[in-house]
């Protein structure tokens, strides 16, 4: 099992994930059909290419922030989460393209008992994306219900 307990988490760890991804034409489109999302910034090359300032179709910021999130999965939370509480802050300050690559970091900002479950606590990470040119493409703050260590 990748993830870790609660107990082993520190505030202040980072997690630079080894998943890079390159996004897809059809990443961007499959998920946009998928969530009934019929925007032109997503499917209309010729919209994108003389209405918008990008020249070009932009990924959906909901594939960003779950491929962002899904990447961090299996370093972080996977096996050891019991659920996922909520996204706060979240962030799209540049846009990605398909053709773009994209890779994850996590930061730990925050860990607290859980007051109603003595085995879980509460975590929360700063989640990064970053696309191939190093500029940040979106983050988050994710918070956790998470297992700590059973007792032997």
């Amino acid at each position: 099992m990748p993830g870790l307990y609660f107990d082993e988490l520190q505030v202040g760890q980072m997690f630079q994930h080894p998943i890079r991804r390159t996004i897809t034409e059809t990443d961007n489109v499959w998920f946009s059909a998928i969530t009934h999302n019929p925007a032109r910034l997503h499917l209309d090359e010729e919209y994108c290419r003389t209405e918008t300032e990008y020249g070009q179709r932009i990924v959906n910021s909901c594939f960003t922030l779950a491929l962002m999130v899904g990447i961090s999965v299996n370093d972080t939370t996977l096996g050891t989460a019991i659920a996922n509480l909520g996204w706060d802050e979240v962030r799209f300050p540049k846009p990605l393209f398909h053709g773009d690559t994209v890779r994850i970091e996590t930061e730990v900002v925050e860990l607290r008992e859980s007051r109603s479950r003595p085995e879980a606590g509460i975590v929360t990470f700063l989640h990064r994306a970053y696309n191939q040119h190093g500029e940040l493409v979106a983050q988050c703050r994710r918070s956790g219900l998470q297992r700590k260590k059973p007792v032997a």
